[in-house]
Order: C-alpha cells, then sequence, then structure tokens
C-alpha cells in the first residue's frame, strides 16, 4: 500500500502542482531571515518561505541560520548564549546593507504573526537547537505556535537532525515533516527507504546531492521532493523537467518567470 504523503496546503496555489519557495526570505535581495526578506518574499508571489529556528539562552524559538551571532548580525559568540531581550538589540541587517540596519532577529511568533492567512513555511529545525529530549523541545514550542497560530495545515517541518524529524511525528504524526538528507546519518539508504524509515511525507536535498537514480526512485515512489537552494535559471529549468515538487531560492521572483516560461512553453508545444 502507497503511504500518502501529507504537504501543507498552500494559501495562494496556482495549482501547477509546483511550490515556489524562498529560500530564508527573498535573500538574494534583503538580509536573510530577517521580516522585509519575508514581505518582499511575500510581494513576489512565493507560495511558500523557508526559514532557519533556534533557541535563544532563555527557551525562546527564534530564526536564525547560523549557531554564531557574528557573521549576520553586530553581535558575536554563540547564540545560545543569549537572550531573547538581548538579540533583540542586535542589528541583524548592516552586514547586507547599512539601510536595512533597523532588521532585528524575528522570533518565530513574530513570523507567524506575519504568514498566517498569507504564505505556507517551511521551518526548518536547526541541528544545533536539537537535543535527545522532546520536553520543552525546540520541536515542542515551534509546533504549539504553529498551532496557536492556525498555521497546521500550512507549515513543512524539516531538519538535518533526523532526532528531530522523529521528535515531531511523535508529538502530531500527522504534521507535515521533511527529512532534509543528511549523508551521516543516511547510511547509503536510497531515499525512499529513508522516507518509510523516518515516517516523513517529503525528501529534501541539495541540487548537488540530486542524482539521477535518486530522481528515479522518488518520482517512482511519488514521493514530493524540494531541491535547494536554486538562483541559476538554466538549472531551475532542468529540475522543473525532471519532475520536482518544489524549488528552494534566493530569487523567488525569478524562479516564478521560470514556472511560468516552462508551462507557457509545455501547453504551446
Amino acid at each position: 500500500m502507497t503511504k500518502t504523503h501529507n504537504l501543507p496546503t498552500l494559501y495562494n496555489d496556482n495549482d501547477d502542482d509546483f511550490i515556489i519557495i524562498a529560500h530564508r526570505g527573498a535573500s538574494a535581495y534583503y538580509p536573510e531571515n530577517t521580516m522585509i526578506a519575508f514581505k518582499k518574499a511575500v510581494e513576489m508571489e512565493a507560495e511558500m518561505i523557508e526559514l532557519d529556528v533556534m533557541m535563544s539562552k532563555d527557551g525562546v524559538p527564534i530564526v536564525f541560520h547560523d549557531a554564531k551571532l557574528n557573521r549576520h548580525t553586530n553581535g558575536s559568540s554563540y547564540i545560545k548564549l543569549y537572550s531573547l531581550k538581548e538579540l533583540k538589540n542586535l542589528d541583524a541587517g548592516s552586514w547586507f546593507h547599512p539601510k536595512f540596519s533597523d532588521q532585528t532577529i524575528p522570533t518565530l511568533e513574530e513570523v507567524l504573526t506575519f504568514a498566517s492567512g498569507k504564505v505556507a513555511l517551511n521551518i526548518e529545525i536547526k541541528t544545533e537547537a536539537v537535543s535527545n529530549d522532546i520536553e520543552n523541545s525546540i520541536e515542542q514550542k515551534a509546533l504549539q505556535l504553529v498551532k496557536k497560530y492556525g498555521m497546521r495545515n500550512h507549515v513543512l517541518f524539516s531538519s538535518f537532525d533526523y532526532r528531530a524529524v522523529q521528535h515531531l511525528k511523535k508529538l502530531d504524526p500527522d504534521i507535515p515533516v521533511a527529512l532534509l538528507y543528511n549523508r551521516n546519518q543516511s547510511r547509503r539508504l536510497l531515499p525512499h527507504q529513508l522516507v518509510e524509515q523516518y515516517n516523513v511525507d517529503a525528501f529534501n536535498c541539495s541540487y548537488r546531492q540530486l542524482k539521477r537514480k535518486w530522481m528515479a526512485d522518488l518520482n517512482k515512489h511519488k514521493i514530493p521532493t524540494f531541491i535547494y537552494t536554486v538562483d541559476s535559471k538554466r538549472r531551475m529549468q532542468k529540475l522543473i523537467a525532471g519532475g520536482v515538487t518544489g524549488i528552494f531560492t534566493n530569487k523567488p521572483d525569478l524562479l516564478k518567470s521560470v514556472v511560468q516560461n516552462y508551462h507557457l512553453n509545455s501547453t504551446t508545444d
């Protein structure tokens, strides 16, 4: 019996069986994982926004990619050593351009408040925030917030840490979860074997990792497949033609035009 894969419902689905995912927002043009990057991604008609979730020292889920603050803020050291109040005082935009000095690190709650009723989310749980515990975990807190803001049916969780994947499915067996391919944890299993083993709904990997053998395996087993991070028009076209379910891009406006042209050409052929 074929497993039914549970994907989030898009608020602005155009019924083309393909999902445009803004990677950390419209991050080719705005500082990644900031509210302006998310707002601009919606303006560019992204169908989903991908963001990264870590935890502050005082246990608040916040949206940030790196374990350390140095690269994308005026702070230093590890994010887990800072309280939410301290994190909120940091400049999270000037590293990209001085005109974005007003951008701060968002909480997951802030992003959900903005996204609810507007755009689906792919919430990536960062490995640095994951432990062996489920109680008071990043997974539990993120899931509670998703439900609080009525986003349960509009969110896809993912993680490179397969413990997080298992925790999420224990907390809510029906929540859409994707496995972010981690070579060290995968023991050379094929994508469909990993999807079955971890009882997940989708398979995410880099375009560099995607082999023909994998694509054939995913298509054969009808597994939703999301590929990151693609900003090349040519590569976008190739992946769409190959049957992927969605693409993560820093340029959602470019991907939108590529998708439109692809379908236009398909109907005129």
